[in-house]
């Protein structure tokens, strides 16, 4: 197998072609010091553990530190890990990554369909991979750029394309802004008559970009490793809404002990409630609608959702505000 670079681990589209070959292998009936004898007389070019194998198939995995420590006539079968991380050769190198960060192990080993051993990736392609992957999922989240090959160039390129990727957005996001403050003139008289409603504007805002933000990152991230939007739809919407909740719950005693105006209180808890619990449903469905559409969600959700959730935001506190005080 020819060295993996970074280059070529993050542009690997399947777990199968980081997989290594040349491994340590034995069987179950092997002792420690047969397998220490195998290895010195053909040693592997890396070796992240020894594959038991049984009729070809993987029975489990030994760690190369328990091998060097154990007596020789200890078997091998009674150190190993029977139920590794396992993966086919066409799956996707991330969903391979994680099964190992979640199981806390150090490798993968690649079986075909019928089971037949294959191979192991080494821990620093899966190290690469996931390091690609967050470079990837920062650049979807910008908003600005779709992978990790895009955001490397970016690094790079010259003003003309630096501005040609991010200006389009940007403008969008202008366009937005002065919608807002066409909206917000609209209630000019009822903010001059108590000129405390300003106060809780921006606050709104910002505590209803950051719980969207926080559903986008949860959502990227989950795509990236083969999680469906649909599979998690429920209960993010309903941790928006309970999220907003105890954000109201705060707000409203605190607003209340601050300015001695139970009606604005109110108004700022309830707006928390609303903006909260649509940013969570606005970061789910813009990413899904654009795909519907045939555009690269990864361009645009990020910026887009952040004009769509300010002006909602906007609506909804003065709306409330307006009809309870």
């Amino acid at each position: 197998m020819a060295t993996l670079t970074r280059a070529s681990v993050a542009g690997a589209a399947t777990i199968g072609t980081l997989a290594e070959r040349n491994v340590p292998t034995g069987t179950v009936e092997m002792s420690v010091g047969d397998i220490r004898s195998a290895l010195q007389a053909t040693p592997p070019q890396r070796a992240p553990a020894v594959a038991l194998l049984a009729d070809g198939r993987l029975a489990g995995l030994v760690a190369i530190e328990a091998i060097l420590a154990a007596p020789d006539e200890v078997r091998a079968a009674t150190l190993m890990d029977p139920d590794p991380p396992r993966a086919l050769p066409d799956t996707d190198p991330e969903v391979a990554a994680w099964q190992v960060v979640d199981g806390l192990e150090h490798t993968v080993a690649v079986e075909d369909a019928e089971g037949r051993f294959l191979g192991l990736v080494p821990p620093h392609a899966l190290l690469a991979v996931l390091a690609a992957e967050h470079e990837e999922d920062l650049s979807r989240l910008g908003g600005s750029l779709h992978d990790t090959s895009e955001a490397r160039i970016a690094s790079r390129e010259s003003i003309g394309r630096r501005l040609r990727h991010r200006l389009p957005w940007l403008i969008i996001g202008l366009a937005g802004a002065a919608a807002a403050a066409v909206f917000v003139g609209g209630y000019k008289e009822d903010l001059s008559r108590d000129v405390v409603l300003a106060f809780f504007l921006p606050g709104i805002v910002y505590m209803a970009d950051a719980v969207g933000t926080q559903t986008e990152t949860l959502i990227i991230r989950g795509l990236s490793v083969g999680v469906p939007i649909r599979e998690v739809v429920r209960r993010e919407a309903a941790t928006g809404l309970m999220i907003g909740a105890a954000l109201a719950a705060l707000a409203f005693p605190f607003v209340l002990w601050g300015w001695g105006e139970p009606d604005i209180a109110l108004a700022v808890a309830l707006s928390l409630l609303a903006a909260c619990g649509c940013a969570s449903v606005i970061a789910m469905g813009l990413p899904a609608i654009l795909r519907r559409a045939g555009v690269d969600p990864a361009f645009g959700s990020g910026p887009l959702a952040t004009v769509i959730q300010d002006l909602l935001s906007i609506v909804l506190y003065l709306w409330i505000a307006t009809t309870i005080v």
